[in-house]
């Protein structure tokens, strides 16, 4: 589908979106495939679309008349789509390479009303689009946020499960996806800002180069976030040290309190035959209540020292 981005952005062929003074188009691999001699397109990008890139960080190719890339579009909660995006002087195409769920042909669409109220250029375009596809980036990153201070607050009152390290690291994952996203788009971004083949016009770029201050500050706070997760990390591990610190303590001090009663029993258990106490009638008696006595008078003395 291709739409003319003028008033009530009417649908219109491919053919006529080559002339057409600014479009917008979303089509599937196997329309790309009988239409991109067409519009010039080279045959190695059509062939970069029959496969779904596995990382985030594609390359951004320039050509003499358009601009090629692939996207990988990340959401929170949801799977992930890849698209391909040319850039041509007078509109933009993507390509459905894997959107299993129709979101961003959604987002597309979003993005093609934005333009069109914002009097479009291919340059807005481009801003709406992928402003549209981080619309939910302030959500995510407070939702983020607040989770991080509830695990803090576990960790210090002492309530977090053994399960904490999974959580986190699942955390970390996918923050590190949100930086390799926004990664991706502020390379599309300062691509065309560098607008290397004169394609695009110099003074409606401002919008670009400020998208690409947004993405910037996104990164940046996904990156920060990054690390408070590690912070999260270090305080859990101090935790569980400490735990197991206060139970070797514990063990500690209960075998230093038991250990004379040991010293008792060896020094009975010589069976030398003029040991006194074999003989006396009370003997028995006499080493329980010493042995009572030992294991009370430290206990009193660790409870002094503070030991436990």
């Amino acid at each position: 589908m291709f739409y003319q981005l003028t008033q009530g952005i009417p649908q219109i062929s491919a053919e006529k979106a080559k002339s057409a003074e600014l479009f917008a188009g979303y089509v599937d691999v196997q329309t790309l495939q009988t239409l991109y001699t067409s519009f010039g397109f080279a045959p190695s990008t059509v062939e970069a679309c029959g496969s779904v890139n596995a990382y985030f960080r594609s390359s951004v190719e320039v050509y003499e008349d358009y601009v090629f890339t692939e996207l990988r579009i990340a959401g929170a909660g949801q799977p992930d789509d890849c698209v391909a995006l040319y850039l041509r002087k007078n509109g933009m195409l993507l390509v459905d390479i894997d959107d299993c769920d129709s979101s961003t042909r959604d987002k597309f669409q979003a993005a093609v009303r934005r333009c069109t109220a914002a009097q479009g250029t291919v340059e807005k375009l481009l801003c709406c689009l992928v402003e549209t596809l981080v619309a939910d980036a302030p959500r995510f990153i407070e939702t983020t946020r607040n989770e991080i201070a509830r695990i803090e607050e576990q960790i210090l009152e002492e309530k977090a499960d053994r399960s904490l390290n999974r959580t986190l690291l699942q955390l970390k994952r996918e923050l590190l996806q949100m930086h390799n996203y926004y990664d991706q788009l502020l390379d599309i971004t300062k691509t065309v800002e560098e607008n290397e083949n004169d394609l695009f016009d110099e003074k409606r770029l401002m919008s670009v180069a400020n998208l690409s201050e947004k993405l910037r500050r996104l990164r940046e706070d996904i990156d920060s976030l990054g690390s408070g997760v590690d912070h999260l990390q270090d305080a859990y591990t101090s935790a569980l040290d400490l735990e197991l610190n206060n139970s070797m303590k514990f063990f500690t001090v209960l075998s230093t309190i038991f250990f004379p009663l040991t010293i008792i029993v060896g020094w009975y258990g010589m069976n030398f035959v003029h040991m006194p106490e074999f003989a006396w009638r009370y003997g028995y008696l006499y080493v329980i209540l010493l042995s009572v006595a030992v294991v009370a008078a430290l206990t009193f003395y660790a409870k002094r020292r503070k030991w436990f």
